[in-house]
């Protein structure tokens, strides 16, 4: 995906075939158990008011795509959070989807200019949101007290329902 010079804040253009390159997950990811298409995965986009305009046109256009079906594999667009809430340190809004949506999806996190946290949903909320985490953008520090301990990570249970 592409940002087109032409438009006044950020309007996702398809990319031609030479432009286009397959999202590659963290060696974390590509080694662990999470790489069957239907594994749940996260994403989370942060801003603030200098790049709200640009996260508000995100969170739109991802919410059409899941009302018209036109991204596969995106399950759930969560409310933009004005706020920290959890472990992210600045404002923020959840994106649930399937593994099988990373080469889909990740493009137009790549194109925001937005820091994204993109990670599976497993058992293990700590190694989650770490050594299983893939950054876009600035890396932020993530206040990894409030993380679930291994084997109770309650993100499984809201997968697909609701976001924080």
């Amino acid at each position: 995906m592409h940002i087109s010079p032409d438009r006044n804040a950020l309007e996702l253009a398809e990319p031609s075939a030479e432009s286009r390159t397959a999202f590659e997950p963290a060696p974390a990811i590509r080694e662990s158990a999470m790489a069957m298409p239907d594994d749940p995965y996260h994403a989370h986009v942060y801003f603030d008011a200098g790049t709200l305009p640009v996260a508000q046109r995100l969170h739109r256009n991802l919410d059409g795509m899941l009302e018209n079906d036109s991204l596969p594999g995106l399950i759930l667009v969560g409310k933009m959070h004005d706020r920290e809430v959890g472990p992210h340190p600045k404002p923020q809004f959840e994106i649930q989807f399937l593994a099988s949506a990373l080469p889909n999806i990740v493009p137009l996190f790549e194109a925001s200019g937005l820091t994204c946290l993109v990670h599976p949903v497993t058992d293990d909320d700590l190694a989650d949101h770490t050594t299983l985490a893939e950054w876009i953008g600035q890396p932020l520090p993530l206040d990894q007290s409030v993380l679930d301990p291994p084997g109770h990570n309650k993100g499984l249970a809201r997968f697909g329902k609701v976001d924080f």
